[in-house]
């Protein structure tokens, strides 16, 4: 069962707690794909009205109403979902709590007095989480960072708009961009432990009471040769919603999604934090992957054969342009399993997969170095 948690600038002034009293909990910090972004969503429909073939949980019967799966963060973006990866963590803790939010970045995780900065009307993570762990027994923190450090979002859209625009390729230039700000993003991941350690020894949390989960990002584009539209013509943009050239989309499959994992992986270890990494989450569920179709009246919705991640919907025709590229509802659940399975493991570090054909329940672990 969740229990309501009020959320406060803060952690002065509230009342301390043994880290055993309150429901034993898991928290999440961080960005996007952990907030719950695209959430709304189940697989991709090229039907703009009505409840889009079943896809929109947002479909009010008449309208369109976000809050039904953002909650009150539809209102300021944070977009924490009711199908969050926390949130779909079933089986672990007594409660979850999901203080992430869409678009943050390392600096809005510190503490306000120690260099944070709030972000949509909302304190910095870490003064959140303290919060938390003065009435919860918190057993673990999950974090996702670092994505918007390196510009994640400005990459996309540089990509799409070399392909739709410009026909030419962004692989080139972006890595050059990804190097550049990648030192400073790790630095940023780094001292977000540190951040979440100081929080919670504060809170009077010894070493051994709690773990800290750093996870990588899964890619939400598939390789060239596991994309079901021809690189020409208009059918990557215009139905597969996957606008990218073949040598772009293999450098972010097999090459900037790995970089970065890899380095989030070494940040783990030199913090002595467990690391489950989740580049090949999404294999064969990507959007446009040959493995998976859209939904549409005669295929409808499935957590087997629909895509697990929002396309690029450039126009706004279906919700906001923020969602795309993002693990949706079904990707979500995914996660959750994920999370879930991680629990369980106290020690090591994990890679998270799913089994062709299924749904959450087929998300299994592999133990790496």
């Amino acid at each position: 069962m969740l229990l309501p948690l009020t959320l406060v600038a803060t952690s002065a002034g509230t009342a301390s707690a043994s880290p055993t009293a309150g429901p034993t909990t898991i928290v999440s910090l961080g960005d996007s794909y952990i907030s719950g972004e695209a959430g709304r969503w189940k697989g991709n429909s090229l039907t703009n009205s009505g409840s889009r073939d079943g896809t929109d949980r947002a479909y009010t019967g008449s309208g369109y109403d976000p809050a039904r799966v953002y909650g009150t963060t539809s209102a300021n973006g944070c977009h924490r979902s009711d199908s969050a990866e926390v949130k779909s963590a079933t089986g672990t803790t007594e409660a979850q709590v999901n203080l992430s939010c869409s678009g943050a970045t390392t600096k809005n995780i510190f503490r306000a007095a120690n260099g944070g900065v709030a972000y949509k009307g909302e304190a910095p993570q870490a003064d959140q989480l303290a919060s938390v762990a003065a009435t919860h027994n918190v057993k673990v923190v999950v974090l996702s960072i670092g994505g918007n450090d390196l510009g994640f979002a400005d990459i996309i859209t540089k990509c799409a708009t070399d392909y739709l625009i410009w026909y030419s390729y962004c692989h080139d230039d972006q890595q050059v961009v990804v190097d550049n700000k990648m030192e400073a993003a790790m630095a940023g991941v780094a001292k977000s432990i540190d951040e979440i350690r100081a929080v919670m020894t504060g809170a009077g949390y010894a070493a051994t009471d709690y773990r800290i989960t750093l996870q990588s990002y899964p890619s939400p584009i598939p390789r060239a040769s596991e994309n079901r539209y021809y690189e020409s013509g208009w059918s990557r943009a215009n139905t597969g919603g996957c606008p990218f050239w073949n040598k772009d989309s293999d450098w972010a499959r097999d090459s900037l999604v790995p970089q970065i994992a890899n380095r989030l992986k070494g940040v783990a270890t030199a913090k002595n934090v467990q690391f489950m990494d989740l580049r090949d989450m999404l294999q064969g569920r990507e959007v446009c992957a040959k493995a998976s179709r859209l939904v549409s009246a005669s295929a409808p919705t499935s957590n087997a054969s629909s895509e697990w991640a929002r396309w690029i919907d450039s126009q706004s025709t279906q919700g906001p342009v923020q969602e795309s590229m993002h693990p949706n509802y079904y990707g979500q659940l995914g996660l959750g399993r994920c999370l879930a399975l991680m629990y369980a493991k106290t020690t090591g570090n994990h890679a998270c997969r799913n089994t062709a054909g299924t749904g959450a329940s087929g998300m299994y672990l592999t133990a790496t170095p």
